[in-house]
């Protein structure tokens, strides 16, 4: 979905076939204290988008209790999730799924679940694709169950750093259809899928993390 792009960080590739983020590497800990606190207990979690598979083996090796399904559009990612899963051993983490959000009919094709999470993602996809992604979200969440969404965001409008301010730029340079959403807009999104806001909470690096509840 991103192999396209030019982005500032690379992703280093190791002896196996795991794949290393550093960004993923430096925000695995303060996302999950947040996942920590909003999932249930025993959550049957769906991760869209899992890149390297870093996000997915550290989250399931904290909690034993969850049930984590990564997924996937890039194939070489999907090895990545895989060899992580096989490195790690976690009975609560599966193999990666391939899940294409841009797809209308996305949520048809997988269970439902307690909790869906997506990381980093927003800014790098078309409008079209975020509204497909948060319908189908709703669709796919059982009762009471937690949508998660970290990443950068304009607030009310408005890029709020310079690095921010250039990283839209080069993205929009890349494809004038992508570059970061407005929290106000993505809230209104969720909303109007008919899942109430729960939480909007600030991140390092001057990201975001939305939470929200599907009645």
């Amino acid at each position: 979905m991103t192999n396209h792009l030019n982005l500032p960080e690379t992703v280093e590739h190791g002896s196996d076939e795991r794949m290393f983020a550093p960004y993923a590497e430096r925000n695995k800990a303060p996302i999950f204290d947040v996942l920590n606190e909003v999932f249930p207990e025993n959550a049957d979690v769906l991760e869209i988008a899992s890149g390297t598979g870093q996000h997915c083996a550290h989250f399931a090796a904290q909690r034993p209790d969850w049930s984590w399904q990564p997924s996937e559009i890039d194939p070489e990612r999907i090895k990545s999730i895989n060899a992580y899963q096989d490195a790690s051993q976690l009975p609560n983490l599966r193999s990666a799924i391939t899940v294409d959000i841009s797809r209308t009919d996305w949520s048809d094709t997988v269970n439902s679940h307690d909790g869906i999470f997506l990381s980093n993602l927003l800014h790098l996809v078309p409008d079209a694709t975020v509204k497909s992604f948060i319908q189908g979200a709703a669709k796919v969440l059982n009762h009471n169950g937690i949508l998660a969404i970290y990443g950068p965001f304009m607030r009310g409008g408005d890029l709020t750093s310079e690095g921010d301010v250039e990283f839209h730029a080069t993205l929009q340079t890349q494809d004038p259809e992508i570059g970061y959403k407005d929290d106000f807009d993505i809230i209104d999104l969720i909303e109007n899928c008919w899942l109430e806001m729960v939480h909007v909470i600030e991140m390092p690096a001057n990201n975001l993390f939305l939470i929200a509840r599907k009645p």
